[in-house]
């Protein structure tokens, strides 16, 4: 039987929703405003609705599965009691794939942005040392205990809060109704396509899920932990786009690359753009601090199972962490971040994280089907198998707006993943150990 002997549990729904939300709330929202409102003008808040729709249909499919297994893995472990090694290994490549991907791109913004305030940065051999000291140090932070790493997450999550809340606060004071007047509803097929681009400021809470076998009371804190964060960034994310908006109006789609910086600039002059600026990059950190502390347990617990050598599951004995799983994948996604840019790495991101929450949906109705239940009453999903389904439903549809390029490289990927998996089973047996 497996367990995560070693590991303590100190994450409380605070601290979960604190790290779901910083997950959560990456560079997106810093950006996507503008998107949005080209395409929908005063009707934006619509695109947000049906994506806050869209991801309460999959949170509450996480929910249940997370509060039937508290193994360490997340999404990968739901996946695996669910459907078994096979599907589980997939699960556990395609969420390797996602964060590394997603995390080495943010971690390459954050250079790039520091650059705009510090040129020098710009050059490749302090790219290269800044990335370094970024992932060296969260490593650090993260391998010394789980209390560490969670402590670093609430700091950040309040400190990348604090602009967006003057912005909101100071703000609302200066909107002018009229930009927020909707006179002609936009089409449906336009709501659809802002959706998709803004799917993904949405997505994240997979990373905070990673750490479950670090979670107390897991078939309590779960649930809560996921539906607060959600109602919250949605109500942040709505008071976004409405004071931006209600600021600067139609001009707001002509400033694609801060909108949210220009209408703080409309409200207290250049040092409100300054501060937008930093807690654009405070949020980039948060969100690589987050994934530093929920990412490697994916690592962990493909060890664990034996999908990936065991000394990758070694825990320290003075600070229970997994501290050879939080070493390595430091050093894969620093290299890719020196190496790579956001746009090239977040493509891939995308269709891989997609695919994912379609294989945990289904696991969660699995779950349920079965009763599975490992500590304490698990969360029940009303009506039997409908939100799962309802739920894969809208993951195909987001789907099928991906490029044959993106769903090719993803094809690979798992072919290759497949491959090895069977071989090594055929050369070893069973990797599982039950």
């Amino acid at each position: 039987m497996r367990n995560d002997a070693g590991l303590l549990r100190e994450i409380g729904v605070r601290r979960l929703i604190a790290s779901t939300i910083n997950s959560t709330i990456g560079a997106g929202i810093f950006v996507l405003p503008a998107a949005v409102a080209a395409d929908l003008g005063p009707a934006a808040p619509l695109a947000y609705v049906l994506c806050a729709a869209m991801m309460a249909l999959i949170v509450s499919c996480f929910a249940s599965a997370g509060s039937r297994i508290s193994l360490t893995g997340g999404l990968y472990a739901y996946v695996e009691a669910a459907f078994g090694p096979f599907v589980g290994f997939l699960a556990g490549v395609l969420y390797s794939l996602s964060a590394s991907m997603a995390v080495a791109g943010v971690a390459s913004a954050f250079v790039d942005s520091l650059a705009g305030i510090w040129p020098p940065a710009g050059q490749p051999s302090a790219r290269v040392a800044v990335v370094a000291m970024l992932f060296g140090g969260l490593a650090a932070v993260n391998v010394r205990g789980v209390t560490p790493g969670a402590r670093l997450v609430e700091a950040v999550t309040l400190a990348k809060l604090v602009p967006l809340g003057l912005l909101i606060g100071v703000g609302v004071w200066s909107v002018r109704p009229e930009h927020l007047a909707v006179s002609v509803l936009p089409p449906a097929s336009a709501v659809g396509r802002s959706a998709i681009v803004l799917i993904f400021a949405f997505v994240g809470v997979e990373v905070a899920l990673v750490p479950s076998g670090e979670v107390s009371q897991p078939a309590r804190t779960v649930p809560r932990a996921l539906f607060t964060a959600l109602a919250v960034t949605t109500a942040i994310y709505l008071a976004i786009q409405a004071v931006a908006l209600g600021i600067l109006g139609p001009a707001l789609a002509d400033h694609v690359s801060a909108p949210l910086a220009e209408a703080m600039a409309g409200v207290v002059g250049p040092a409100g753009r300054l501060l937008v600026l930093a807690g654009a990059m405070v949020s980039m950190f948060g969100y690589v601090a987050g994934d530093m502390l929920g990412s490697p347990r994916a690592l962990f617990a493909l060890a664990r199972d034996r999908m990936l050598p065991p000394v990758l599951a070694h825990v320290h004995p003075r600070f229970h962490t997994p501290h050879l799983a939080i070493i390595t994948y430091a050093a894969l996604v620093a290299v890719a971040a020196a190496t790579s840019r956001f746009t090239e790495l977040a493509i891939v991101a995308n269709v891989a994280t997609l695919t994912l929450y379609l294989l945990c949906v289904l696991a969660a109705d699995q779950l349920q089907r079965r009763n599975v239940s490992s500590a304490g009453t698990p969360f029940v999903l009303p009506g039997g198998s409908l939100i799962p389904l309802v739920a894969a439903a809208a993951i195909l549809w987001l789907l099928s707006q991906a490029t044959m390029r993106e769903l090719s490289v993803e094809a690979v990927v798992l072919a290759v993943a497949a491959l090895v998996y069977l071989v090594r089973r055929g050369v070893a047996g069973d990797p599982i150990n039950r």
